[in-house]
């Protein structure tokens, strides 16, 4: 009895709470609640939770009695039914070729390893029919799972409920994963497949994609972020994408783009489909925003198991190693017949760096974009390394706006997450001409520079041939902090070609000669002896060792022992001012 006159108190003590304003301690809702109804004892909606009887007043009937047999039966059939998913969105998702949220989740993950978070949740949303419609998930699969036995946090957007859009209760779940993979150190996955803002939620959708876009802002540089994208990604829902240190697309599946064809034709008049304008090879070979481009799921998820073997959880973490394999004796005679002793002759940088990396394998970003420079992911002697390298089969090597962007954004990356960098070099140049100076080459080349120069990861380059010019600079010279510099004895190190020095230094002495061709031939044969012998640089400090070709993979290894326990504190400072 004591019980139940404690329970109506506080019963009425409740009733009594002012309504004047939230309680102290409290946390405002940024939605309007779904008005729940109560029932009377006839089951009547709307009614008082007692019945009244002329002057007597009756009590409602005890609640059936429950077991937890019972209780465990429901929640399971509950929990069994939200995994399932709807039958007809997931016959639609395979028709289309695409998987389910939960199957790329299982692709992706070890097995058995995922921890789902907020299953229950659910939009509280109300009008425009939105109340008559609120399905467990609200179109996202959040949680955290393992790779290789290496935690990473997921989310997966599920196509399935309200074509993957996103709206308020979406959103927190995303935030609520990201806090996590934040707080604990751990790379963030988003597998991406959506519509874009719901739009019946209006502008509490758009915020909850400036909160995703401030929180990827914050875990920049901090943990990996890798965007894959599986499905439409429109609008706002594309910066997700940028911001990520990683993008994957497959194609036919994945379109990404910040206005539609419809809205395309409604302004310019240009009929364009999906593909065209924002498919996974024109971001892979055009805008350079996509990383990776895979044909099917299957190998786009399976790559992203691969790029998360070599990268740390976080900043403060090294690159998981692998035994060392003896790389540091190891001779490559190949070395010595891939690249020609002529400056003017092709090779592919490929076959140079499979050559310096264990096995042969490595990982290489934006293969379709900006091809006249090579990265890659790879290692060395068991030790995860990142390898920029000129690439004489594209445009014979030169940097770029495209190139010095790609480079650029690469090196950062490295950089933040403790990747030692090794830079071949063989470039001519910067590309000329008014089309690049109006894109801005020089500001767009300085990237770079402003790369390397603040890089305080160990740092390793080898001048396979020509180092021309300003080029040279940025592509990681000793002036601008490489730590250990070598050259084959195939190197060029000057201001520019010997031809080119040539007709400028005696422009005068060329056009009044009687034979022209042979005073040209003489001096450029004087000008290649005098300053670009392969020991010119060697002698003034700026070569530390010049090394046969087929050493080179011990000598890098070498010297990436060497660098190990390298230290260089930063600046104090808020942050340098990149030149975007």
């Amino acid at each position: 009895m004591r019980g139940d006159a404690a329970m109506s108190e506080r019963t009425a003590t409740s009733l009594e709470y002012p309504q004047a304003g939230p309680p102290v301690g409290t946390v405002e809702l940024d939605f309007v609640p779904v008005a729940v109804p109560r029932r009377n004892r006839d089951g009547v909606d709307g009614g008082p939770d007692t019945h009244q009887n002329g002057d007597r007043r009756e009590e409602p009937p005890a609640p059936p009695a429950r077991s937890m047999a019972a209780l465990r039966e429901r929640h399971d059939g509950l929990r069994d039914g939200i995994v399932a998913g709807r039958p007809q969105g997931v016959e639609r998702q395979h028709a289309l070729g695409k998987r389910t949220a939960r199957e790329r989740i299982d692709a992706l993950l070890d097995e058995g390893s995922f921890i789902e978070l907020d299953m229950y949740r659910r939009h509280q949303a109300h009008g425009l029919r939105m109340e008559e419609n609120r399905p467990h998930t609200d179109g996202v699969v959040t949680g955290s799972g393992t790779i290789d036995g290496r935690r990473v946090f997921v989310y997966a957007q599920d196509f399935t409920i309200f074509g993957g859009s996103l709206g308020a209760a979406h959103a927190a779940k995303i935030h609520k994963v990201m806090d996590l993979a934040i707080s604990t150190g751990s790379p963030l996955i988003g597998l991406l497949d959506s519509g874009g803002a719901r739009i019946q939620e209006g502008v509490v959708a758009l915020s909850g994609y400036g909160g995703i876009f401030q929180r990827s802002v914050q875990a920049s540089g901090v943990i990996p972020q890798i965007s894959v994208v599986l499905g439409p990604c429109a609008g706002g829902a594309a910066y997700t994408v940028a911001l990520a240190d990683f993008a994957f697309m497959v194609r036919d599946t994945a379109q990404m783009y910040l206005t539609g064809p419809d809205v395309v034709e409604a302004v310019s008049g240009q009929r364009i489909s999906h593909a065209e304008l924002g498919g996974a090879d024109v971001h892979g070979r055009r805008s350079g925003v996509a990383t990776f481009v895979h044909d099917d799921e299957d190998g786009c998820l399976q790559d992203v198991r691969y790029l998360i073997s070599m990268l740390p959880g976080n900043n403060l973490e090294f690159p998981p190693r692998a035994p060392s394999c003896g790389a540091t004796t190891d001779v490559r005679p190949r070395l010595a017949e891939i690249v020609p002793v002529e400056p003017n002759r092709p090779y592919d940088m490929r076959q140079v760096i499979a050559e310096l990396v264990d096995d042969g394998e490595f990982l290489e970003t934006h293969e379709d974009w900006a091809q006249n420079v090579v990265c890659v992911l790879a290692r060395i002697d068991g030790e995860v390394v990142g390898v920029v390298g000129n690439q004489p089969m594209v445009l014979a090597g030169v940097l770029d706006v495209a190139a010095s962007q790609k480079a650029a954004r690469f090196v950062r990356f490295c950089d933040a997450f403790s990747i030692p960098l090794v830079t071949l070099i063989d470039v001519p140049g910067f590309l000329p001409g008014a089309d690049q100076e109006y894109a801005g080459i020089i500001r767009h080349g300085a990237k770079l520079l402003y790369a390397y120069c603040e890089a305080t990861v160990p740092r390793v380059h080898v001048i396979v041939r020509k180092a021309y010019g300003g080029a040279y600079i940025v592509m990681d010279s000793r002036t601008i902090g490489t730590d250990l510099s070598l050259a084959w004895p195939t190197n060029e190190v000057a201001v520019m070609g010997a031809e080119g020095a040539v007709n400028v230094i005696f422009r005068k002495e060329l056009a009044a000669a009687g034979d022209p061709a042979a005073l040209r031939s003489e001096l450029v044969a004087e000008y290649a002896e005098q300053l670009m012998h392969p020991h010119y640089a060697a002698e003034r400090g700026l070569v530390d060792d010049v090394i046969d070709p087929v050493q080179t993979r011990a000598v890098v290894a070498q010297g990436l022992a060497m660098l190990r326990n390298k230290r260089k504190p930063s600046p104090q400072r808020k942050h340098g001012n990149v030149p975007l």
